[in-house]
């Protein structure tokens, strides 16, 4: 009777486990198994003779012995000799294998510690498999996720994503971000590695421009079912965003779609990336046209092409534009020469330098 309790716990431990954190029985009885099989194995001289069969229907197991019939033993683990194998198998001949079963009381307290530490190692490497295989399913996507704590010293959110965690670090926060403990965000997934012992190492961020494109994606159904193409993404988050986007339908407004009736598409990205400029530009194949686009909302004069390899180009901008083509700290020229793989040197119309003349790439 006390055999045939220890056995229900140990079946009734498995059934729920696999309710409660949605593993399977039969990952489970495998783990127990291999448990047992490694625990008996010793008592064996380490040899592979010893299996076991586990039924969860019945909720029962046998443990045995595989040995080879001979008429000399020269290994007590794995050889038998004829006349006790006939004990076993009555048609037993040389050659021949036996399956010895064994008390599993004989090793009953070996195999409930296994079984214990086996089912709880399984149920951390699965639902590390899980959290792995949930996070590289969604690599490069926008997810949701609730912030859990802030660490007050680094700054680093713990946010829970489904039924995982992840750290979204200070430097992938978009600069005077304030998170509260419960608070609903969006995080972009910008790399999945498998870490040690199978944890996924998760890389997310809220500054990636990928992020933006995928709030464009779920805005502007156009960008969603392919009509309209996002070329190219550049920002700096918490300030200022270029999108080049093109549609090879001639009769679809790429650049108008994005924005929406009154901005409302824009507008609901621009709101949920905390006030962020964001400029929509229309994308040419032609570099000239595309350069030009690049530094809206700055006037451009004229595009000159320096050199192909590397890519440097000499931009042309009325005196009174000069300070806008060039933006804050450079800023509207980095963008747009991130965002057309250019290095854009900007010249003012009189050719008059001052301080303000950058160059950027």
């Amino acid at each position: 009777m006390a055999k045939q309790a220890a056995n229900g716990e140990l079946f009734e431990a498995i059934k729920l486990i696999e309710s409660e954190k949605g593993i399977p029985r039969e990952y489970l009885v495998d783990k127990v198994s291999t448990a047992i099989i490694s625990a008996v194995k010793k008592e064996y001289g380490g040899r592979d003779v010893v299996f076991c069969d586990i039924n969860i229907e019945n909720e029962s197991f046998k443990i045995y012995v595989r040995k080879t019939v001979v008429d000399e033993i020269e290994d007590q683990y794995s050889q038998i000799l004829p006349e006790e194998a006939f004990k076993y198998n009555k048609k037993a001949m040389v050659g021949d294998f036996v399956d010895i079963p064994l008390d599993s009381k004989q090793f009953g307290r070996i195999i409930a510690q296994n079984a214990k530490q086996i089912i709880r190692q399984g149920i951390i490497d699965k639902e590390r498999g899980k959290a792995l295989e949930e996070f590289q399913s969604r690599n490069k996507e926008l997810v949701s996720a609730i912030v859990q704590k802030i660490d007050a010293k680094t700054g680093n959110a713990t946010l829970t994503i489904g039924r995982s965690e992840a750290v979204l670090p200070k430097a992938e926060q978009v600069p005077d971000e304030v998170f509260k403990e419960g608070e609903h965000i969006k995080v972009f997934i910008v790399d999945v590695k498998e870490g040690e012992k199978g944890s996924p190492r998760v890389m997310i961020s809220r500054t990636h421009p990928g992020l933006v494109k995928r709030l464009f994606e779920m805005e502007v159904p156009e960008i969603f079912d392919g009509t309209i193409q996002v070329k190219s993404v550049s920002r700096q988050a918490g300030s200022r965003t270029k999108m080049a986007v093109f549609s090879e339908n001639e009769d679809v407004d790429a650049v108008g779609a994005c924005i929406g009736q009154r901005g409302a598409r824009v507008n609901k990205i621009v709101e949920e990336l905390g006030g962020e400029k964001i400029d929509i530009i229309k994308y040419s194949d032609d570099p000239v046209v595309f350069i030009a686009e690049s530094l809206s909302p700055s006037k451009v004069l004229s595009v000159e092409i320096v050199s192909d390899n590397p890519k440097v180009c000499r931009v042309t901008v009325p005196d009174s534009q000069l300070s806008l083509a060039i933006g804050n700290k450079g800023q509207n020229v980095r963008l747009a020469a991130r965002l057309t793989g250019w290095k854009i040197d900007i010249r003012p119309e009189s050719g008059f330098f001052g301080e303000d003349d950058k160059a950027a790439e």
